[in-house]
């Protein structure tokens, strides 16, 4: 078996050696074009003159495009049509594309671009929630309310009762790669375009639109990308369209790719949010009722900002069970670049503002934040028999309506059928060793004034699927060639998560030979149609069963070939090491495909999959959106300076929940990369805006991500061995996205630390930067 091993990633050699391709390192033809957006100045108002003679005359410049040039539908959105290529009139961000020039190099289109002379009206721009509020600007006609329960009385038949808020930033994306784009034009009008996009059915809708074209006169190919974190799940779509219409335009292959400023500028970033609640509970910490209020800044344009706000929705009670809860979301809309798709997808900001309640309630009461979490748990739930057994007796705090077995529901109704936190808490305690830390840490602070030190868990119950439920299919085209070789294709983008190599293992497995006897190409529209965008966690979910569905029918067939050759029961050929057994013989894997070709047995197949069981109702609130809930709990050790607010990650313990690993080295790597980009959110990254409407932190000099030396110096990973109960590839979980908020363990350890300065609450915000860790500290102090 391929799979449940730890293999390198598949393009490993090329990523370390320099020579993995990117698109634009695509070999391009000769007389290939260049093409830079000429951007908005203003954040909100209207273009009243446009001089672009200095544009078309600058140096190389072969053609400027504005709105009125562009042939058909000047529409890039991914959702409902409100994001045109290039304005017409009306300007909505500073930054927002007005033109575009079409040059025979790179720099010179971006000079040129500079060149553009633009007359304003401008307008009062809308640039913070606040503002949005008061004007009511907004998306939908107003909030979106879901409920649970009878929470004003909940609220109030309440032993205690606490109200806060918590703001949390966007997050730029800063893939390693930026976006970039290549159209090629073809005979007959027809265009390819390679895009570094995690949704090539997108892109190939959206030029076919722009062009005029039906969708099989465009086809988009995706070999990898240089990261990608949602970020590419339709931001790329403005850089393809403007290469398909400018290459339609002049006949020659048009390419785009933006400067690290241009795409901070130009892109859209995580979406902020400000959550405020109101929590009653008892005296032990047990909670009876919450009342969520979500408020995102979606930025100028809908985008996908409507199911990241869902998603935030549904994940405000993460692991805990919430009697009566009632989540209010506003979806605003300001001048600001259009919030899109990041990891998580609006699930982080709502696991955030639960986790800051049991916390608060935690500090109120004096109890242990861990055995506070533990004892608002969902019941101790398992499905099938396939994970590990149930505990003897309840974990402490289980109510005896749990101990009843009582199936326990979602604020969205959905039962809880498989809950492993309890079990995986205990074990992460023990090997964290936690409780003996505390102890420790509060020692330390006891006898330091300058540094302090603080210590916290935070667990994550992720959901797994697309919540637009249409999405969660997937397709797939595999080739067996006569000498044994496997050709595989499927809808997936590989952004250096290793899909693709999780994926050839599992059409390894299929047919029982060794993974490197199978080649995986590029993702392509014209070999698998309608492909959903890689996202959602759900990459491995869906194409891996479709490359499974595949691989079964081709091996079905040589396995019917060869069971009438030996005058034996298809059912007893088993592939196996490379072997097939038939009849008591052994022969090879490429003995039986070339045996089958011989006898005109088709060797080539295409493979479906949609995951089963979902139901779901947006607008009520109510459902089945999730196949199934991937786990994993956190301990983060931090310490601060408490005379500049400077702080460092000392030591994280991560266990998670990847099911049935298909790949244990690449798993962990995810699950590392997906907590360091989580801290990274919470602490040192802020996307700043002044006045104008102009983002001041868009570029690597003034925006901090992670490097290196702030991963924590101490970085124990363990995957938690249990089967996935739900029926997915190998009993595997996804791994891309639950990881992430694992990251919020970092920003309540500081919140810890901070505590240990004084007796008032720090009421720290995020992102925690030294400067309002500082800004904490004085509060905390009084």
């Amino acid at each position: 078996m391929s799979i449940a091993k730890s293999l390198p990633h598949d393009a490993a050699r090329l990523h370390v050696t320099g020579t993995a391709r990117y698109v634009d390192d695509i070999p391009t033809p000769t007389g290939t074009l260049h093409l830079a957006f000429g951007l908005s100045g203003i954040a909100c108002g209207a273009i009243t003159a446009m001089e672009l003679s200095a544009v078309r005359a600058a140096p190389g410049v072969v053609a400027v495009l504005t709105a009125d040039d562009l042939p058909f539908a000047n529409d890039v959105s991914p959702s409902i049509h409100d994001e045109p290529l290039l304005a017409t009139v009306d300007l909505h961000y500073l930054g927002q594309p007005v033109f575009v020039v079409v040059a025979d190099s790179h720099l010179n289109a971006r000079r040129a671009a500079r060149l553009g002379k633009l007359t304003y009206r401008e307008d009062p721009a809308i640039l913070t929630i606040d503002a949005a509020l008061a004007a009511d600007s907004r998306f939908e006609d107003g909030p979106r309310i879901w409920t649970k329960g009878d929470v004003d009385q909940a609220l109030a038949s309440a032993p205690h009762r606490l109200q806060g808020a918590i703001s949390m930033g966007g997050q730029e994306h800063f893939y390693l790669e930026g976006q970039a784009a290549l159209a090629l034009p073809q005979e007959g009008g027809d265009m390819v375009v390679h895009s570094s996009t995690q949704h090539p059915t997108e892109i190939q809708h959206k030029v076919a639109d722009a062009l005029g074209l039906p969708m099989h006169a465009v086809r988009c190919e995706v070999r990898r990308m240089g990261g990608g974190f949602g970020g590419k799940e339709s931001q790329g779509n403005a850089l393809a369209v403007a290469c398909a219409v400018a290459a339609r335009a002049t006949g020659r292959p048009c390419k785009m790719r933006y400067d690290r400023d241009d795409d901070m500028m130009i892109t859209g970033k995580r979406h902020d949010f400000r959550i405020s609640y109101d929590v009653g509970f008892d005296d032990d910490g047990r909670l009876r009722g919450v009342d969520f209020v979500q408020m995102t800044r979606c930025g100028w344009a809908l985008d996908l900002s409507l199911p990241v706000a869902d998603r935030a929705m549904l994940h405000a009670d993460n692991a805990y069970h919430l009697p009566a809860a009632r989540i209010t979301s506003h979806r605003l809309k300001t001048n600001t670049q259009s919030a899109t798709a990041f990891r998580g997808f609006g699930g982080p900001q709502g696991v955030l503002g639960i986790e800051r309640i049991m916390d608060e309630v935690a500090a109120h009461l004096g109890l242990d934040p861990v055995a506070l979490r533990q004892r608002n748990y969902y019941d101790a739930m398992h499905t099938g028999g396939l994970s590990a057994p149930r505990a003897a007796r309840p974990p402490e705090g289980i109510s005896e309506q749990k101990k009843a077995g009582a199936v326990q529901t979602t604020p969205y109704q959905m039962p809880v059928t498989d809950f492993i936190l309890h079990e995986m808490t205990e074990a992460l305690l023990v090997t964290s060793d936690y409780h003996h830390r505390r102890t420790a840490i509060s020692d330390w602070n006891a006898a330091n004034a300058i540094l302090k030190k603080g210590i916290a868990f935070s667990p994550v119950k992720f959901g797994i699927s697309f919540t637009l439920s249409h999405l969660n299919q997937a397709g797939a085209l595999v080739h067996v060639y006569q000498d044994g070789s496997v050709h595989m294709n499927h809808g997936g983008t590989e952004m250096g998560q290793g899909l693709f190599q999780k994926v050839a293992q599992v059409a390894a497995s299929r047919f029982g030979i060794d993974v490197a006897a199978v080649k995986i190409t590029a993702t392509d529209t014209g070999k698998v149609p309608n492909t959903s965008a890689t996202a959602a966690s759900s990459g491995s979910d869906l194409n891996g069963m479709a490359v499974a569905n595949a691989c079964d029918t081709i091996r079905d067939r040589i396995a019917a070939c060869l069971a009438e050759l030996h005058h034996t029961s298809a059912e007893s050929v088993r592939f196996a090491d490379g072997q097939v057994h038939v009849g008591g013989e052994s022969i090879s894997f490429a003995q039986a495909a070339q045996t089958a070709y011989l006898h005109r047995v088709s060797l080539s197949a295409t493979g479906f999959y949609k995951t089963p069981g979902l139901s779901w109702d947006r607008i009520k609130g109510a459902g089945t959106p999730f196949f199934y809930f991937a786990q994993g709990a956190a301990v983060t050790e931090v310490v601060i300076d408490t005379l500049t607010g400077e702080n460092r990650i000392l030591r994280t313990d991560i266990l998670h929940d990847a099911g049935a690993s298909l790949n244990p080295a690449l798993d962990i790597g995810q699950i590392e990369g997906g907590y360091v980009q989580g801290a990274g959110w919470l602490t040192t990254e802020e996307l700043v805006w002044d006045d104008t409407g102009r983002l001041r932190t868009h570029a690597p000099s003034t925006y901090k991500i992670p490097a290196c030396s702030d991963r924590p110096d101490i970085f124990n990973v363990t995957l938690w061995d249990a089967p996935n109960p739900a029926q997915t590839i190998y009993r595997s979980k996804a791994v891309g996205e639950p990881p992430f908020m694992l990251g919020i363990s970092a920003f309540l350890a500081l919140s810890d630390a901070v505590r240990a300065c004084g007796p008032h609450d720090p009421d720290l915000q995020a992102p925690a930067t030294a400067e309002q860790v500082l800004a904490a500290v004085q509060r905390a102090r009084g």
